[in-house]
């Protein structure tokens, strides 16, 4: 008897403990990797055992959607929860960039709200290592924007090339073309201050995972708030010494089974620190592959396209949650960068943000109980228009357009009959049965028509908000 009152007991006393502890969050934000690349997605050579282990232990979403098909918008919408067109940041009012260059004028903006600044306000600890690309200038840096401290480039790392030089033209020359590193005059920013320039690419990503370690090493007894996100595996390709020419899968292969490594360190920090238990990682990319680049571009896997398109291949990307009270399991069910911000505020216990629309919904309840998720629909902007639209198990387009100008220029088509795919039954988009399904396609319109009369941003608001940045 005595025995049984002393588990009982010890019971009540874990239970205590679990209702006090606070959840930290990790946010992993890979640049260009496609849907494809992971060995629990589908690589038959390369290596990334850690990333596979937490897909097992955690949850593996099979449907899974960054907001944009390219790299600035699809950073804003994750960290707002909302779609690019409602912060203005889908390229100039021109449609002439899609992103933003080291000579933007402009970036996110004040009144938007960050991850960063909701839990910061709930007594979080912040920090960004990695690629910010949501404006150079002081003002857009991430410390003005809900982040403590900030390590990483400010945009991609292909920009500021040297003398002007052009090497995408010498790779489509050459695939077997290896950058240098010196080609790049790309600044590698410390808070608000330069502290390299040119920055060594070649140790970026494993100097990425050694300050993501410090930061959980330093805010071991504090609850927590981590962006990480890796320059690569967008081009030009970089490795260290430790990986370069390691993988079967070449270079391509050498950077993510590098990135794997940094999450190893990870894993192995928290459980070091017995903070495993309360920390969830989120592992993502921003968009798909850059294909014209070939072998050092990745993979959509069955996926049609890539990057900078409206296919699949362009947005549906790997989503592994793993930690914390999730429960393991393979998600079928929709699921957006975009409810990320949502669901670590309730999962925190933080205010909702309940001043404007948000376009993400919260997944506690899926990764908690295996809920079915509450998402049914996936926009596909390009800029400002949308090209397509999922509603639950189908897609339908209304424009296309190829990857951007890479390798030749390519012509926006509007269609005059859209296409519709049922994506359950046909993933790589093959089969278009939308001849057969004209109701399903008028009720897409229907919901496409109201979500543009439901836009905060009409217009007009959204020149002038890219213009005066408020």
């Amino acid at each position: 008897m005595r025995k049984l009152f002393c588990v009982f007991i010890s019971f009540l006393i874990i239970s205590c403990e679990n209702k006090d502890v606070e959840t930290n969050f990790i946010v992993i934000f890979v640049d260009d990797m496609g849907y494809g690349d992971l060995g629990s997605y589908g690589h038959p050579t390369i290596q990334t055992p850690n990333l596979d282990k937490m897909a097992n232990e955690g949850q593996k979403w099979t449907q899974f959607y960054s907001a944009s098909s390219v790299c600035t918008p699809s950073r804003a919408a994750l960290l707002t929860g909302r779609l690019p067109i409602r912060n203005g940041l889908i390229g100039k009012e021109d449609n002439s960039s899609r992103v933003l260059f080291p000579d933007s004028e402009y970036g996110i903006p004040s009144s938007e709200i960050t991850i960063a600044e909701k839990l910061k306000d709930n007594g979080y600890k912040t920090a960004i290592v990695g690629k910010w690309h949501l404006g150079h200038k002081i003002e857009y840096l991430p410390l003005q924007h809900g982040f403590e401290y900030y390590y990483g480039i400010p945009y991609s790392n292909d920009m500021d090339k040297v003398n002007g030089s052009i090497p995408y033209k010498r790779f489509m020359k050459n695939p077997n073309w290896v950058a240098d590193t010196k080609e790049y005059n790309v600044p590698l920013i410390e808070n608000n201050e330069i502290i390299e320039r040119p920055v060594d690419q070649t140790t970026i990503t494993k100097r990425y995972s050694e300050k993501a370690v410090e930061f959980i090493k330093k805010n071991k007894k504090n609850k927590f708030f981590l962006y990480l996100a890796h320059s690569l595996p967008h081009i030009p390709l970089f490795a260290s010494k430790d990986f370069l020419g390691t993988s079967k899968a070449g270079l391509y292969g050498d950077v993510i089974e590098e990135i794997d490594h940094g999450v190893g360190m990870i894993i192995n920090e928290l459980k070091k620190n017995n903070i495993d238990k309360n920390t969830i990682i989120v592992f993502t990319s921003d968009n798909g592959p850059w294909l014209p680049f070939k072998n050092h571009g990745g993979s959509a896997g069955l996926l049609r396209e890539g990057k900078g398109t409206t296919w699949e291949g362009g947005q549906r990307v790997p989503g592994i949650f793993w930690g914390g009270d999730i429960k393991p399991g393979i998600v079928n069910g929709l699921g957006s960068t975009m409810d990320i911000l949502p669901t670590f505020l309730e999962i925190s216990n933080s205010s909702p943000i309940d001043d404007r629309i948000l376009d993400g919904l919260s997944l506690k309840n899926t990764l908690f109980s295996l809920e079915e998720s509450k998402r049914e629909k996936v926009f596909f902007y390009r800029e400002r228009e949308i090209f397509a639209l999922r509603f639950r198990e189908f897609k339908a387009h209304f424009i296309i357009k190829g990857a951007y100008n890479y390798p030749e220029k390519t012509e926006k088509i509007i269609l005059k009959n859209p296409l519709l795919y049922n994506l359950n039954l046909d993933p790589s988009e093959k089969f278009d049965i939308a001849e057969k399904n004209p109701k399903i396609i008028e009720e897409i319109k229907d919901l496409i028509n109201f979500h543009k009369k439901d836009l905060i941003l009409k217009d007009d608001l959204l020149q002038y908000r890219i213009k005066n940045q408020n």
